[in-house]
């Protein structure tokens, strides 16, 4: 018996124990949504009121990663003898004293913090948790282990099937190993969607007594938080798919390329890495050597993209290279080099470890598989799920997501981040797959949606994400460094009230001129948020432009407040809120607002609970 199949074994026992029903537990999401929530304190309060119970000691109590409700963090799962296991939402220190003395000592569950139960079957009026509607859509495998596990534990990724996905590939040949992701249909899910067995193999063809496997977990589109889930909460899951790549490529050495921002992830992912290290699985002599580097990265959008991203790690400027030479034949120190991201890698995992065939099962015929997707903005159930590629728009915004927050309409959706195109109402029956969104001018991306509401001004999310886009510029070609500097200028002057009509085709041109000579995707992307709006919201920018009126009340210059005189009540609420002092008025008497010094902040609209505020 080998020493893996030991530790496996060991592992298996470790696990069943673990998740019995005779052990108590109580598991905390402690990945950065949940941190970020309080669930820092709710640990401690757990540990406070476990010593009072005379449970130290007697009671697991574990950090997990994010299981993908993030509008509902902190979440704890709790099992006591013999009962069912019980997640709980928004939980609170001031919670944590009643869900020990009533579920843990008395195995009665505090219903009215339940979310579901994680066995299969109900317990006591609590529905299980696949059942809950973020949930019963879903098809887990890049997630599977997030929040179910301990990220930290080696045993636990271990008996849950862990690392049987690299064994198979080692039984097997290259060409055999490349050949299986073939079979899978794996697209790239960093957002180019280029097939991943044949970026493998052409790195494989390569000949050269070095190469390198890089993982890009340059994570850096607004409203996107995958990547950093997966780190977070399955790290060895990452590991095991970039050994398979670099088996499959002939590489030894692989750079796990991770930003700064996620001190997390990065800390796990290293933990994760000494455990493999201790286990023989990575550095071993005897076997197949493989070894791993974490590179932190700055912060730079740009190092999403694959040639500025070695650029970086290469220790100078990160900005994009001209191909060919495309990293295959000269990558990383001008060496032969396959990149790619995080999720693409978990699900190279699982395809290893089930089989290509199975994994192609799902998906459509273009676009195989599953894809996680981030939700937020203005919707109802913010968070991270994962979804089998073609389901309908409409059943990740409204039957997953909730529809949008405090009932209000569905405008749109920016899928695919700052690189990515708006998505409208009358796409919400479409399919989510590659084919679909490019015709429809958005992309699937990395995964990213941030939804948007009635209340919502397109023209001002165009001028956000081009804002974004232009800062994160690297400067190197003129296409992308001016044109998104010219751009933003147009936009902000159409929010300014200030725009022509002949401002419609400055912009197009300006656009299709990046998006046909800009260096890198950086540029040949950035266009995107505005043609898409253009596309489907045209009337807005007319609006902008000739009215000189956002009708969503939302650019500044374009909006102008009154107090209808009839609903006033003279509360002074605007009044107090008004930061320029235009909203003035004694108690009890009818207020006024003076456009002279009205900013137009909205201060006073949101401030007043009659109405009586009115933009106009």
């Amino acid at each position: 018996m080998s020493k893996l199949e030991e530790l496996r074994a060991s592992a298996e026992k470790e696990w069943a124990e673990f998740t019995s029903n005779e052990k108590p537990r109580v598991m905390v999401g402690a990945a950065t949504c949940g941190l970020a929530s309080g669930a820092g304190a709710v640990i401690e309060e757990f540990k406070k009121q476990l010593d009072k119970a005379g449970l130290g000691g007697k009671v697991d109590l574990v950090e997990t990663g994010c299981i993908g409700l993030c509008y509902a963090e902190p979440l704890v799962e709790i099992r006591s003898a013999n009962t069912p296991s019980v997640l709980y939402s928004k939980v609170s220190p001031k919670d944590v004293e009643k869900l020990v003395n009533s579920h843990l000592i008395g195995g009665e569950p505090v219903k009215e913090k339940a979310v579901g139960v994680m066995d299969d079957k109900p317990f006591k009026g609590i529905a299980p948790f696949k059942e809950h509607p973020m949930v019963a859509l879903q098809k887990r495998i890049v997630l599977r282990n997030c929040g179910v596990i301990d990220p930290t534990s080696f045993s636990h990724y271990l008996a849950r099937g862990g690392y049987k996905g690299l064994e198979r590939a080692l039984s097997m040949t290259q060409d055999e190993v490349i050949d299986e992701m073939k079979l899978s249909g794996l697209r790239g899910r960093g957002g180019a969607g280029f097939p991943t067995g044949v970026k493998w193999s052409f790195a494989k063809a390569s000949q050269n007594d070095v190469k390198y496997v890089i993982c890009n977990a340059d994570e850096g589109d607004p409203g996107a938080f995958m990547d950093r889930a997966v780190l977070e909460g399955d790290p060895h899951s990452v590991i095991e798919g970039l050994m398979i790549a670099g088996y499959a490529i002939g590489a030894k050495y692989g750079y796990i390329y991770a930003r700064a921002e996620y001190p997390l992830a990065i800390k796990r992912l290293k933990n994760a890495i000494s455990q493999a290290e201790e286990a023989g699985i990575l550095k071993n002599k005897d076997g197949f050597y493989f070894e791993i580097k974490i590179k932190k990265g700055a912060g730079a959008f740009v190092c999403g993209e694959e040639t500025s991203l070695m650029a970086s790690i290469e220790g100078v400027r990160a900005m994009p290279r001209p191909k060919p030479p495309f990293p295959a034949n000269s990558g990383l120190f001008k060496k032969p080099t396959n990149i790619n991201n995080v999720e693409s890698l978990a699900a190279a995992s699982s395809i290893m470890r089930e089989g290509g065939a199975e994994y192609a099962k799902l998906g459509t015929e273009k676009s195989k598989g599953t894809k996680t997707f981030s939700l937020a903005g203005k919707i109802e159930r913010t968070g991270l799920i994962e979804v089998e590629i073609g389901t309908p728009l409409r059943d990740i915004i409204e039957k997953i997501g909730g529809g949008c927050t405090d009932g209000k309409k569905f405008k749109a959706v920016q899928a695919g981040g700052p690189s990515g195109g708006c998505l409208t109402a009358e796409h919400l029956d479409v399919p989510v797959d590659y084919e679909t969104l490019s015709a429809l001018g958005a992309i699937i991306g990395s995964g990213g949606m941030v939804v948007m509401n009635e209340d919502s001004c397109m023209v001002e999310v165009a001028k956000f994400f081009l804002g974004f886009t232009g800062n994160e510029s690297c400067g190197k070609c003129i296409p992308c460094r001016m044109g998104t500097q010219h751009a933003l200028k147009i936009l902000e002057r159409i929010t300014s009230g200030e725009g022509e009509v002949e401002d419609i085709e400055r912009l197009k041109k300006i656009c299709m001129t990046m998006k046909q000579s800009s260096l890198c995707g950086l540029g040949q992307t950035a266009p995107n948020p505005i043609l898409s709006t253009l596309r489907y919201f045209e009337d807005e920018y007319m609006a902008h432009i000739k009215d000189k009126k956002c009708p969503a009340h939302v650019c500044p210059k374009l909006v102008h407040f009154k107090i209808d005189p009839e609903k006033c009540v003279g509360c002074t609420m605007c009044a107090r809120s008004c930061p320029t002092g235009a909203a003035h008025g004694e108690l009890k008497q009818k207020h006024s607002i003076d456009p002279e010094k009205c900013i137009s902040c909205s201060a006073c609209y949101q401030a007043c609970k009659f109405g009586a505020v009115v933009r106009d």
